[in-house]
């Protein structure tokens, strides 16, 4: 009995041990998560943030720099800026890349080649403020995608998208609903089912393609599809003239909106997914609004408040989770 008694004894600790152990893993994996989570929606806001900036710098370029020819420097720059960090794992991961190249090709087509260019193009017919609160209804479209890919949206999110959407055409009527759109409106609409759709693509990226190796590579490829219409433009419409205030923005949009923001954006939807992360791109209007009131004098009328309102109330309820 005294045997048995020191058996069961000494093997309780033992037990409680193989507890404790799979409890400490269990809440190593929380603690992970949970810093992935902080460190995913930090970048989020870090993109969100500077790309608040990019509108307002391509509402300054509108009467100096061809819109096509803004966006081409902008990656020009931004690959020079990336190459040093990148070269050496795109070189090691060219066989990925190289089997992987229409995923690439296409997310350099939605991101790099088309996007930028038709906020460079908003920018001549549309405020810097119309800009951001038009954008800020992107995250509807990433919802649309999963949605589309067999996740259900639910009563809250269908309500949300509802509210933002009547938002944006109450912004770009200019608050009559008639349908009176302005051409740069209509460039940031079209600007910003490219953004939705190029976030809602970053989830199939391939596991095999490393951060910085699929940045630099749409870099490039984007600059490159680019280049023919760059040319149309430098026949029609001339080159610019490179003053230090064209040049210092257009570093800025390189190094910053293109080589950081999107960085930061490409990892936080690899940590918390489109959707999560689009919670944050709603702060876009608010920091835009500030940004063009501060810099370039914009004032924000009533009926931009008001859709404001509409778009960040619409898709923070879209993006809200029911009990």
């Amino acid at each position: 009995m005294a045997v048995r008694d020191r058996v069961r004894i000494g093997s309780e600790p033992a037990g409680e041990r193989g507890r404790r152990t799979r409890a400490e893993e269990k809440a190593d994996e929380a603690g992970k998560a949970e810093k992935a989570a902080v460190v995913g929606l930090v970048l989020a806001a870090v993109a969100t943030v500077v790309w608040s900036g990019s509108f307002v710098t391509s509402r300054a370029l509108h009467d100096s720099v061809p819109p096509v020819q803004a966006a081409f420097w902008r990656w020009i720059v931004a690959i020079v800026a990336v190459a040093p960090f990148a070269a050496r794992e795109v070189w090691r991961q060219r066989a990925v890349l190289r089997r992987h190249m229409g995923f690439v090709a296409l997310a350099s087509l939605l991101g790099v080649t088309v996007y930028n260019t038709l906020v460079n193009q908003a920018g001549l017919s549309t405020s810097a403020g119309n800009m951001g609160m038009i954008m800020a209804a992107s995250p509807v479209l990433m919802a649309l995608y999963e949605r589309l890919g067999g996740a259900r949206l639910g009563a809250r999110r269908t309500a949300g998208m509802l509210v933002a959407c009547a938002g944006v055409l109450l912004l770009v009527s200019k608050g009559s609903l008639a349908m009176d759109f302005a051409a740069g409106d209509l460039w940031m609409l079209a600007a910003a089912v490219c953004f939705g759709s190029y976030s809602a693509l970053l989830r199939r990226k391939p596991a095999g393609i490393g951060g910085l190796a699929f940045l630099f590579s749409t870099f490039v490829l984007g600059a490159l599809m680019l280049l023919p219409a760059y040319a149309v433009s430098l026949a029609l419409q001339g080159g610019f003239e490179p003053t230090v205030g064209t040049v210092g923005l257009l570093v800025y949009v390189g190094v910053f909106s293109s080589a950081v923001a999107f960085f930061a954006w490409n990892k936080a939807i690899a940590l918390i997914g489109a959707a999560r992360a689009g919670v944050v791109y709603y702060l876009q209007p608010v920091c835009v609004a500030l940004l063009s009131l501060a810099l370039l004098g914009e004032a924000t009328g009533p009926t931009q408040i008001v859709c404001m309102a509409l778009i960040l109330g619409g898709v923070m309820l879209g993006a809200g989770r029911g009990r």
